[in-house]
């Protein structure tokens, strides 16, 4: 008597591929936006209060708001649909773009916090050195945060 059905290694099989794509696809997005300096500028409170979104929202709401924007009657989803043939609702790719949006927000936090938990004297020193603002955080600041 095997362990897991065909049908369930199947649905297994799907989430895992929906949560790994999900991840790499997110991942980007989410270094880029914890590289934006911690310190204050004009717009960092609605930056942080649209990357925080679908942690606020009930999931239902997130979920209604996406059906939307990426239906293909939505704004996205009408555009994706006519003129590269992408449609998102009810297929596994817009299953992938649900978990992204809503692991984005972790993504970005744990990066962040990783990001700020190093010694800024690397950071200082290497400005000093000649070090451009690119060179500190591909060379020093995201090495650095690997760990984290």
């Amino acid at each position: 008597m095997p362990f897991l059905t065909p049908d369930e290694i199947e649905a297994l099989l799907l989430s895992l591929k929906i949560a790994s794509v999900a991840v790499a696809v997110a991942l980007p997005f989410a270094v880029a936006t914890a590289l934006i300096p911690a310190r204050s500028f004009r717009g960092k409170a609605l930056l942080d209060g649209i990357v925080q979104l679908p942690l606020v929202l009930p999931p239902v709401a997130m979920g209604f708001l996406l059906l939307v924007i990426f239906g293909t009657r939505g704004g996205v989803g009408a555009f994706l649909k006519d003129y590269f043939g992408i449609v998102l609702v009810f297929r596994w790719t817009g299953a992938v773009l649900a978990s992204a949006i809503f692991t984005f927000p972790f993504q970005v936090r744990s990066i962040r916090l990783a990001l700020e938990a190093q010694d800024r004297g690397l950071d200082e020193a290497a400005r000093t050195l000649g070090a451009g603002w690119f060179d500190r955080r591909v060379n020093i600041k995201l090495p650095l945060a690997l760990p984290g």
